[in-house]
């Protein structure tokens, strides 16, 4: 009888934590658009592309720079991310190297030629910017989908395109932003626009994406990246060409901290 007593209490705890683990229609319709928008992106194995960076100041003095990106998928973990620098002279061979994972926090790497030495970028130390831009090294991490949290807001147009517009929310503390908001087009879950929000709620940088284009007849990617910063008014614009997928590249080989220092 104390058995059969114990098995029922059991059994409510456990509905009863369900229950409090259930995700409202908000956000399971959120975290379903996230999912849908990441499987359209998945399966490329590998890829590279050219990357130019235009910074400009409030008054519209600019400056620009080259650079390199290479990306690996990673059964069951997150993905590796290489960044290297080839303009301007005084920055050539920086690079940062990215391993994202599900669940334990990212790891950044970069590496300054100038001092010939690897900086392990910590946690807290993520929501800095990255090289003067406009974009933290936050920002340059490959988010996983289990980091997060998810709300949809609603649906609405965005220059001439019916859109999701669904807020994330980062399960970390050293996080940058409370949250950030995403339209996505309802066609093919491409990201629009971004508008990213400080620790007291307040809108601090817009993220505009456009210019896609389709390869392999299945991977959408954006040529041009606008990210404005609302307080200071400088703004950052990335300029992506040249993508090229499955090249061969290898974890150990291309995306291992010793690696750093041979990107160049």
């Amino acid at each position: 009888m104390l058995t059969s007593l114990l098995l029922v209490l059991t059994l409510l705890a456990m509905s009863a934590t369900q229950a409090d683990t259930a995700l409202s229609p908000e956000m399971q319709r959120g975290l379903d658009i996230f999912q849908e928008a990441d499987a359209r992106l998945s399966g490329y194995g590998d890829l590279a592309v050219a990357l130019q960076m235009t910074l400009r100041t409030a008054r519209g003095r600019s400056s620009e720079r080259h650079l390199r990106i290479s990306q690996l998928e990673v059964v069951d973990d997150g993905d590796k991310v290489m960044v290297v620098f080839d303009t301007p002279a005084d920055i050539r061979g920086t690079a940062l190297l990215s391993h994202t994972h599900k669940i334990e926090d990212d790891d950044q790497w970069l590496y300054l030629p100038a001092i010939k030495r690897v900086k392990k970028i910590t946690s807290r130390n993520k929501t800095r910017a990255f090289v003067g831009s406009e974009f933290s090294f936050e920002d340059l991490a490959l988010p996983e989908l289990e980091k997060y949290n998810y709300r949809f807001l609603r649906e609405e147009e965005l220059d001439g395109q019916l859109s999701f517009v669904v807020e994330r929310i980062s399960k970390n503390k050293y996080s940058g932003y409370t949250s950030e908001v995403f339209w996505f087009d309802q066609e093919a879950y491409r990201i629009l626009r971004v508008e990213y929000f400080d620790h007291q709620e307040m809108p601090v940088k817009v993220l505009t994406v456009s210019g896609y284009q389709l390869f392999e007849e299945r991977f959408w990617k954006a040529n041009r990246m606008y990210m404005e910063n609302l307080r200071t008014g400088k703004s950052t614009e990335l300029l992506w060409s040249d993508y090229s997928f499955g090249v061969g590249l290898g974890a150990d080989r291309d995306f291992s901290v010793a690696s750093l220092r041979r990107a160049r």
